[in-house]
């Protein structure tokens, strides 16, 4: 039996992450050999993430992963316990580790994506490895995956709310979707385009415009060409303030006077879809 060295426990370390205390017993356990002590240290967290199974993963972050090369994206909610390990960069590494997996293994659902091979093991394995660093449950909620498009994606700082942007388009430009995304992070607008706005939502919009025009005394005697001209700038209005692309940019001081629309459409870009994650809110 090796005798198990600081150097050894050190190295063991180094490649897990571990307790150094958890890596000396690993060693222990596995008669100094390392690759061993690996596979002790795996099973271990595996059992720790059973005992905490039952415990409530209300914290969490955003992940995205996207190649426009490929032209595969995907955006992942992964939780855990608390805020500050959401904010950890092991847990903020796991998300990215998870979206790029999702994006390029493409798998069914989540129990599928957890059984997938990652690494020398399963993406399962490669979770259970910052459980057994940070001791919290930690779990993956959803993803969703997206193909044949140009893409751009943006998380907020704390990790909470991020964002998937597909786009038609000959060639990407990174800054401008990047842009795009957070101003939908910030503003989550229900409507890509104006096309998508369901009819009933228009002609409900349409009758508040009337009733409002109606119920203005400077529109008495007005003709009905340019009445119907004022209630179509109206209306415009009003579905800007649902409608991805009639929206102006977030960032005005970087885009004065454009709307997202016509931001993209100058890069040769239209919007097709975007996905937006909310730790703990519903998708839509």
């Amino acid at each position: 039996m090796a005798t198990v060295t600081p150097q050894m426990v050190k190295q063991l370390r180094d490649r897990t992450d571990q307790p150094m205390g958890l890596c000396k017993q690993a060693l222990d356990q596995s008669a100094g050999d390392l690759d061993a002590a690996i596979v002790w240290l795996q099973k271990q967290n595996s059992k720790m993430g059973v005992k905490r199974e039952g415990n409530e993963t209300a914290e969490g972050r955003v992940g995205t992963y996207f190649c426009n090369t490929d032209k595969v994206a995907a955006i992942v909610e992964m939780r855990c316990e608390s805020a500050p390990s959401a904010k950890s960069d092991q847990f903020v590494g796991l998300a990215g580790d998870v979206a790029k997996h999702v994006a390029t293994a493409s798998p069914a659902d989540v129990a599928a994506a957890l059984s997938q091979p990652f690494g020398a093991g399963t993406l399962q394995d490669r979770i259970n490895d910052v459980v057994g660093v940070i001791r919290e449950k930690m779990i993956l909620q959803k993803f969703n995956r997206l193909t044949g498009a140009v893409y751009g994606s943006y998380v907020h700082h704390d990790g909470t709310v991020g964002v998937l942007l597909a786009c038609t388009g000959a060639a990407a430009n990174d800054e401008l979707l990047r842009d795009v995304s957070a101003h939908i992070a910030a503003l989550n607008p229900p409507y890509a385009t104006v096309a998508a706005v369901p009819a009933d939502v228009v002609a409900k919009e349409k009758e508040l415009v009337q009733a409002d025009m109606a119920a203005d005394p400077k529109n008495a005697g007005k003709p009905a060409n340019i009445l119907e001209k004022v209630a179509e700038g109206k209306l415009k209005t009003r579905l800007a303030e649902v409608v991805l692309t009639e929206q102006p940019m977030a960032n005005s001081a970087k885009y004065p006077n454009t709307t997202v629309g016509a931001a993209l459409q100058k890069a040769g870009l239209t919007v097709q879809q975007y996905i937006r994650y909310k730790v703990g809110a519903v998708t839509y």
